[in-house]
């Protein structure tokens, strides 16, 4: 009976409730529409990267500084800013992998040099890896030539992407083999390292900086870093060193001391003499890591295990060691924070238009209300309670409300899909990299949908609260005289 009552109000007020209806089904649209956008982005952003990249989650150096792989999340300070070691990193790592919940686990030192490569000069991001368990956490990486890197060996992989770039630049495709000479500059001085290409891979989806990344072996990336290595080797010293410690100071620095130096006086300095050197060097078999010289230790999660609640049951026990354990986002760096941003602005603009429909939806029904005292007074008069009046007036507005939310959810829904089906081409590379494709694909999100229909009910409601209490104040007799 009650909600008989309510749909005849509704129809005798059929413009004041079209008008509400309009105001909460475009607000609904709307919402639905923009966070179905962002909702996708930020959901092709999170596979990218933590199939790829990130994984759930990094544990890195505790600091004032926001850190992601590759430097400071603060751009203002990021070129100047180097990312710590990892003290006790063995520890750690036996640590960690105690923890329940883990799938894989693996490390990684990161750096920044400029690629010389076919007579093309390019800075890229140098991504240090241990080769045994960093490609199995990553079913985001797909191999185009060559073959992955292998634990222990020098070399480094690029992507499809820049190996594209450097053909068009040079006319050459690099070769598996190709020279990829690095050089790196800071307070230790220049180094130079080169390694031969083994591998072109490319992302599955790549981010916004996945394809000016180079994986490479983390001894070279250690080496351009200037990080001291901590080796488990015994070092040992031959006849010739032991010697200086009883030698004499005048003969250790006499003119018999320099004579050996004075026979390299006419050997000329030459490229061939630099690349001699250099693979020598690259040759050169790899020191037993023991810990320290990591940047980064990099965790997937098994399926259905929370990240928030494993980064905080982690983050006390790191907390001794000086480390912090921070999600995938963090890690990530600018754009998949940017994505947290213009979620919250857009729904700001949201809000301040919801506000505005609540006023003039508040506006509207006062008017309705005005206009039914004689109704109103008279259901007092007979007896109705204020609960009644409030419930009748409250529920009108619900199925307005209810309505209305289902209104804009299907012409969202209809929207989306006249949207895939046009096949927009995405012409910006970082708005195609942030939606997962050159082509705009928009799927549908449930949950968004739900929240969406959620945001009219409660615009309905909130736009009823002040017109209901005008209505249980309207006095029976006061009403009739009106009347």
């Amino acid at each position: 009976m009650f909600f008989f009552l309510a749909l005849r109000n509704i129809a005798r007020n059929k413009k004041n409730s079209a008008i509400i209806a309009l105001l909460i089904a475009v607000i609904t649209f709307l919402f639905f529409i923009g966070n179905s956008l962002i909702g996708r982005a930020d959901q092709s952003i999170r596979e990218a990267y933590i199939e790829s990249l990130t994984g759930d989650v990094v544990i890195q150096k505790a600091g004032d500084v926001s850190m992601n792989l590759f430097g400071a999340n603060t751009p203002i300070i990021d070129s100047y800013f180097t990312i710590p070691v990892l003290p006790a990193h063995d520890a750690v790592m036996e640590l960690v992998s105690a923890e329940a919940g883990i799938a894989g686990i693996t490390s990684q030192v990161s750096g920044r040099a400029y690629l010389d490569m076919l007579e093309i000069r390019e800075p890229v991001l140098l991504c240090g890896i241990d080769a045994a368990g960093y490609f199995p956490l990553f079913p985001g990486l797909n191999l185009e030539e060559g073959r992955f890197l292998r634990a222990g060996e020098y070399g480094a992989m690029i992507t499809s992407a820049r190996a594209e770039r450097i053909k068009q630049q040079s006319g050459q495709y690099p070769a598996m083999g190709t020279p990829m000479l690095f050089t790196s500059a800071g307070s230790a001085g220049f180094k130079i390292r080169e390694v031969p290409l083994v591998g072109i891979f490319s992302y599955q989806n790549p981010g916004q900086i996945m394809n000016e990344i180079v994986i490479i072996d983390p001894q070279t990336v250690r080496v351009l870093n200037s990080i001291q290595v901590a080796g488990s080797a015994d070092v040992e010293v031959g006849e010739d060193a032991l010697k200086l410690l009883t030698t004499d100071l005048d003969d250790l620095f006499g003119d018999a001391a320099f004579d050996s130096a004075a026979e390299t006086d006419d050997m000329e300095f030459s490229t061939d003499m630099l690349q001699s050197y250099l693979s020598e060097t690259a040759s050169e078999e790899p020191e037993e890591v023991t810990g320290g010289d990591w940047n980064f230790i990099i965790i997937r999660l098994k399926n259905g295990f929370s990240s928030a609640a494993f980064i905080a049951s982690l983050n006390e026990k790191l907390a001794a060691y000086g480390l912090v354990a921070v999600n995938w986002r963090v890690a990530a760096g600018v754009s998949a924070i940017l994505m947290v941003l213009i979620r919250v602005l857009f729904n700001g603009g949201v809000f301040l238009v919801s506000v505005a429909g609540i006023i003039t939806a508040i506006n509207i029904l006062l008017i309705a209300v005005f206009r039914r005292t004689r109704e109103i007074g008279t259901l007092r008069a007979i007896g109705a309670s204020d609960a009644y009046i409030r419930l009748l007036i409250l529920g009108e507005n619900f199925l307005i409300a209810l309505a209305a939310g289902l209104i804009g959810v299907l012409g969202g829904l209809w929207f989306l899909r006249a949207i895939n089906r046009m096949g927009i081409v995405i012409s910006n590379e970082l708005i195609a990299s942030m939606l997962g494709g050159a082509v705009l694909r928009v799927g549908f999100l449930p949950h968004i949908a739900v929240l969406s229909f959620v945001v009219a009910l409660i615009l309905g409601i909130a736009a009823s609260v002040y017109p209901v209490e005008i209505a249980v104040r309207i006095e029976p007799m006061a009403a009739v005289r009106r009347g």
